[in-house]
């Protein structure tokens, strides 16, 4: 849905003519984003402030004295923690403040460096404006971030002690060491002896300190106003304090002004900023969300850089502008570093507004060597506006080992719904249920396969959520059943802005239980959003969630039934009457942090309240819960899907949400998708065609549209349209098995569900900077997608020397390892090859909805490797309890090795010890129907039967042999394999 714009009387609006009139005069229509609306760096203080900072060290060189020292004797390292106090020095008298420093090294081998400051962390500062709020930095981005791997390596040990510093050494084998220095402060960290990352490198660390504020001289006062005093000047009595360098700008310190809106810092200036160095890598991903390549960008000017660097502050940015470091919906401060072979990684754990410079040097030790051998270092430039400053280490050596130690740090995707797979049926809006009824009966009546339809705000009650339309959505309950009878979902959305209206039970509760965001004087907030007038629940309050869940219950939500799930939206928050379309900062929340501190991960506490609301909403029930979410922080991945916003119907969105995606699967949250077709306008039918290929592509899938373009479901387009559509989207459902075995892996350890050549081959140099093709999960499948008009061919790079199949014609395509290969793509056509050596499981027969498959049996598709072998997994469970954790689940590792297929327990237990509840019981019927090996050796050219041998029986099955023709491989079909998906079987073709 789009946010900060409204371009029309909705339904219903007209008889409330003076508040459209209000709002309009408020924000401008939703035609695209205005830059103007959000700030540059030169327009954020604090971020201005650093990068002069910045700019002041290197301009000095090597003469930048950094004013950060740790004095030996304040240093001790004990049971695997270092700590010790950094002074910073303040002035040219050498005053000091002090910095208390833990650097604590983890069992998974990942470092974690927490600086904080004594005087506030001590609450010894005043705060201006009689404020209320905290006067700690906050540290409290961990209670929503962090799940686990906090345990600290009592075993890491000091490998060189000295009154300079001190080295540490931890990890596997203690193969990582961390050299520690104490004047000035800085820290190197190694892997195997090599430095790859250092903290504080070029001396830019930077971490505000508390000053009261000293008022400026008054100028002489005319004759008459002797005696005179503002208010303001009664509140800032000067109070005894060090000069400030006449250097040092203040003119941002302490209140700050943007679009006419005045922020009152109450704590005075108080960023924290850090250099943080990857030595010897050219390549850096993460930190989303931004609509640009995989492969981040220098952020200091120069051709093809950019000039502002990328920002992290969650906000409602319509119609975003592509190629951009702009800020959007969403914020992870995970990045990665990757060179041939290995990947090293940060993590910054701050929740308040993000700047990060990126820029990178080609160094040589040797002048004369005209670039040979030179190696390119990364220099990054971390910059956030309060908190403590809390950067995790990660030394990989491998992308998946840096997934997997953020994973333990801040939890895996969740399980999810089944269904949630499947495809998703959206506009702003449908206009009654008899709408949706009808979009159901026609999607049936087209053959054409999907699971959920969404409803968006229109559905309600004047915007009142928790209520119904009644003239239009009659009978919500009739809705759900029709809907239910072909296993079908419903979603309807739900914001966190509450309509501030007399005689609406949600609006009364919020106000009477005092569960509102407050503003800074420690009332009630009051902004606009879709409602007009409205408050925002508090979500960082343990009350607020617990009244939260009350409200989604099937008997308090009146027409919700157990197949409706929830989609938030406008979580940044989004505030059409805020700075920057968002809250004020110096708004207070629960324990009176300031809005300030916690912006960035706010929109992952309202996912969370929803989330824990959905776990169970009648007495007894327990189900995984579906909430989609448009903002997000790291630990989002836990509690559903995010979606990539308001995009355009535009080949430049096709093409720029594939590298979007990517970015979030390998930034721990890869349950992600873009709005197929584009949310704004109204797509060609090419374009339209081609984004829902992509789309079955998506981890997850939904087709949307503003209010303003035309509808556009599918079964409305002409021929061959349709048809290419409905291909694409049975192409997903036949593929289901494998995309839920390939959230079972993201589940267990963190990793991408689609997934780029730097991540499946870190050795590949030549694949670090594509992000237009992608593996899916391991089944070995490679799509790259067509996102340019009139294309009819696709350049798939091949990241390797093994055999590649295309995956509709079985055809054996003639690759070279590191060389792209063109291949023929038609309108009609996917580009999808299989590599060789995978085993991915199918379904094939037709279905309306994935419930309605949920009992199929499978097929098999082996495509063997150039040394004849192949293995894959299948993880399969009843795709709405939480019953897997009680050992409800099927989970085979299927293996070709020489003349024998086999599928056994992937994990090794003895299913036979597990008591079979109800879902076990049905599978028992389900079965693997046929194999199809691709790449078959012409050794079984004779064969017409093979061997299945299963629970102690053997039975003989045909088999059809097609020997090699043209260019297609020889691949064998085994029918009716029968063998139950959950037993242990082999086929024998010896």
């Amino acid at each position: 849905m789009a946010g900060a714009g409204i371009n029309q009387l909705f339904p219903r609006w007209t008889a409330f003519l003076c508040l459209v009139t209000i709002l309009c005069s408020l924000f401008t229509p939703a035609v695209m984003v205005k830059e103007n609306d959000f700030k540059k760096c030169d327009q954020s203080g604090f971020c201005k402030r650093n990068r002069a900072y910045a700019d002041k060290a290197v301009a000095q060189g090597s003469s930048w004295q950094a004013p950060y020292k740790i004095p030996s004797e304040q240093a001790s390292f004990k049971d695997g923690q270092f700590q010790a106090t950094i002074l910073k020095t303040i002035d040219d008298q050498g005053n000091t403040v002090q910095l208390p420093l833990t650097v604590s090294f983890l069992k998974s081998g990942t470092a974690r460096v927490t600086v904080d400051e004594k005087k506030r962390q001590d609450k010894d500062i005043e705060l201006r404006h009689n404020s209320a709020a905290r006067k700690e930095r906050y540290n409290e981005a961990e209670k929503w971030s962090i799940v686990g791997g906090l345990d600290v390596d009592t075993n890491a040990k000091v490998s060189h002690e000295s009154k300079t510093g001190i080295k540490i050494q931890y990890g596997p084998n203690f193969a990582f060491e961390a050299d520690i220095n104490y004047e000035p402060y800085s820290i190197e960290f190694k892997r195997d002896g090599a430095t790859h990352i250092k903290l504080n490198d070029r001396g830019l660390m930077n971490m505000e300190h508390w000053r009261p504020k000293i008022e400026k001289p008054v100028p002489e006062k005319k004759e008459g106003e002797e005696g005179q005093e503002t208010q303001e000047e009664k509140k800032e009595e000067a109070t005894p304090a060090p000069e400030v360098p006449p250097s040092e700008d203040e003119s941002t310190w302490w209140d700050e002004t943007f679009g006419g809106n005045t922020d009152s810092k109450p704590r005075g200036p108080e960023s924290v900023a850090l250099d943080i160095t990857f030595i010897g890598y050219e390549h850096v991903y993460g930190i989303p969300e931004h609509a640009g390549p995989l492969s981040l960008k220098e952020t200091r000017g120069g051709e093809g850089n950019y000039a502002e660097p990328y920002r992290l502050y969650n906000a409602d940015v319509f119609e975003y502008i592509l190629d951009s470091p702009m800020t959007l919906y969403g914020a992870i401060p995970l990045m990665q570093a990757q060179r041939k072979d290995s990947t090293v990684g940060v993590f910054w754990l701050n929740a308040a507004e993000t700047w990060i410079d990126i820029t990178k040097v080609k160094e040589s030790k040797n002048p004369l060597a005209l670039g040979i051998g030179a190696k390119t270092n990364t220099h990054t430039h971390w910059i956030s506006e309060a908190g403590v400053m809390d950067v995790f280490v990660f030394l990989g050596p491998t992308p998946r080992d840096i997934t997997k130690s953020y994973a333990e740090l801040t939890g895996t995707t969740a399980m999810p719904q089944e269904f949630s797979l499947g495809y998703h049926q959206c506009r702003w809006n449908y206009v009654s249920d008899d709408d949706v009824k009808e979009v159901d009966r026609k999607m049936d009546r087209y053959k054409i396969p999907y699971d959920v339809i969404w409803l968006d705000i229109e559905y309600t009650d004047e915007k009142k959520y928790f209520t119904w339309d009644s003239d239009m959505f009659k009978d919500p309950i009739s809705m759900g059943k029709h809907l239910d009878q072909h296993g079908r979902k419903l979603v309807t959305i739900i914001d966190p802005h509450i309509k501030n209206v007399g005689n609406y039970h949600v609006s009364d509760e919020l106000k009477s239980k005092g569960l509102a965001v407050k503003n800074k004087d420690g009332n009630d907030f009051d902004g606009w959003c879709w409602p007009g007038s409205s408050h925002w629940i508090d979500a960082f309050n343990p009350a607020a969630i617990k009244w939260w869940s009350s409200l989604f219950k099937y008997d308090t939500f009146k027409g919700t039934m157990e197949n409706t799930f929830i989609w938030n939206d406008m979580n940044e928050p989004s505030v059409f009457n805020g700075p920057e379309v968002t809250m004020p900062k110096d708004n207070l929340h629960h324990g009176n942090w300031e809005h300030r501190d916690v912006h960035n991960v706010n929109g992952m506490t309202f996912h969370n309240a929803t989330y824990e609301a959905l776990l169970s909403r009648k007495k007894g029930e327990l189900r995984r819960p579906f909430v989609l979410t448009r903002s997000f922080f790291a630990g989002s991945q836990r509690l559903g899907a995010m979606w990539t916003g308001d995009n355009q119907a535009s080949w430049e969105h096709l093409g720029a949400a594939i590298p979007m995606i990517l970015a979030q699967g390998i930034s721990g949250f890869p349950f992600s998708g873009a709005d197929v077709g584009g949310f704004f306008g109204n797509p060609e039918l090419e374009l339209q065609s081609r984004w829902y290929q992509a789309g079955a592509f998506y981890p997850f899938f939904r087709g949307h549209a503003h209010i303003d373009a035309r509808r556009r479901e599918p079964y409305l387009l002409a021929e061959p349209y349709r048809d290419i559509i409905t291909s694409a989207l049975r192409l997903r459902y036949s593929l289901l098995p494998a995309w839920y075995t390939a959230f079972y892996h993201a589940n267990q350890d963190g990793s991408p569900i689609v997934r780029p050549l730097y991540w499946t081959h870190p050795g590949e140099e030549g694949g670090f900077g594509i992000d237009d093709q992608f593996f899916v999960g391991t089944t070995g499948l490679l799509v790259k997608p067509v996102v340019e008009k009139g294309k009819t061919t696709a350049d798939i790079y091949i990241p390797d020397d093994e055999v590649y199949y295309d995956y509709f014609s079985y055809n054996k395509l003639a690759t070279t390892k590191g060389k792209h290969l063109t291949v023929e793509a038609p309108l009609e056509a996917i580009p999808l090859l299989m590599r060789g050596g995978h085993i991915f499981p199918r379904r094939d027969t037709p279905r309306r909805s994935s419930q309605l498959m949920k009992f199929d049996d499978y097929t098999l598709i082996v495509a063997v490797s150039k040394n004849g072998q192949a293995e894959g997994e299948l993880y399969v469970d009843d795709g709405d309890s939480f019953d897997y954790e009680k050992g409800q689940y099927i989970h085979r590792k299927f293996k070709l090795e020489g003349s024998t297929l086999a599928s056994t327990e992937a994990e090794g237990r003895d299913v036979k010890t597990i008591k079979e509840g109800s879902w076990l019981k049905r599978m028992r019927d389900v079965a693997v129907d046929k194999v199809i090996i691709v790449g078959a050796p012409s050794s079984w050219a004779s064969k017409k039967e093979v061997v299945i041998e299963s629970e102690g029986k053997k039975v003989s099955v045909p088999v059809d042999y097609y020997k090699a023709e043209g260019g297609r491989a020889a691949f064998a079909v085994i029918r009716r394999v029968g063998a139950r998906i959950g037993a242990d079987w082999t086929a024998t073709f010896a």
